[in-house]
């Protein structure tokens, strides 16, 4: 079984628990995903699996071993995930579902992605300052402020918060709850926001045991 899955973020939407009550959600699509390649012991070193995420234009086509010899023309996405158990339950060409991942619903989960990129960006954009006075002869206004000692040599403190590329990092949210798994339709119901914007790849894994 699979400890994590790959997916695509498709938007945040909402549903309703047994009590009524509203529970906001990120859809995660989860299917059109193949065994592209098995990580063994005795090989490699370590037990993994790695997967790959079907192109849309060819997810009515059956599958093809060519496939397999052209990996980056036909999966728009590549990752190695986690296993438990022994790696002779996977082969390369398996399309794999979510009754092959070790999930369930209610479970804490974490999800990674890659954050919204944003560009080049000032402090009060990038950091959340609150800038200086707006009124007329002030010459402050979005500027970062001092951004060093008082040294001939000038040098400036690592780490000093200051304007520059925002977003487009990866980043993981923990302590996530899986609300639904629709194995039928390959989709993930997981409660709150995951990163990313929608159509991007995210990872889901099973957090603690």
């Amino acid at each position: 079984m699979l400890t994590s899955v790959l997916g695509k973020k498709i938007g945040m939407t909402q549903v309703f628990d047994s009590t009524g009550n509203v529970v906001p959600v990120t859809a995660i699509d989860a299917k059109n995903l193949y065994v592209i390649q098995i990580k063994s012991k005795s090989k490699d070193g370590y037990v993994a699996v790695q997967l790959g995420v079907l192109r849309d234009k060819y997810q009515d086509k059956d599958y093809s071993d060519v496939w397999l010899k052209n990996k980056a023309s036909y999966f728009s996405d590549i990752k190695e995930v986690e296993i438990e158990g022994d790696v002779v339950d996977f082969k390369p060409g398996q399309r794999i579902g979510l009754n092959n991942v070790a999930l369930q619903e209610g479970q804490t989960v974490s999800v990674s992605g890659k954050t919204i990129g944003f560009g080049f960006q000032g402090v009060v954009k990038r950091w959340h300052f609150s800038g200086g006075p707006k009124s007329h002869g002030s010459k402050f206004h979005r500027r970062p402020g001092a951004i060093s000692h008082m040294r001939t040599q000038g040098e400036v403190i690592k780490g000093k918060r200051l304007p520059g590329h925002k977003g487009n990092k990866n980043f993981t949210v923990r302590g996530l709850i899986l609300v639904k798994i629709d194995s039928e339709r390959g989709y993930l119901l997981v409660k709150g926001a995951v990163p990313g914007k929608s159509n991007s790849l995210v990872l889901v894994r099973r957090q603690g045991k």
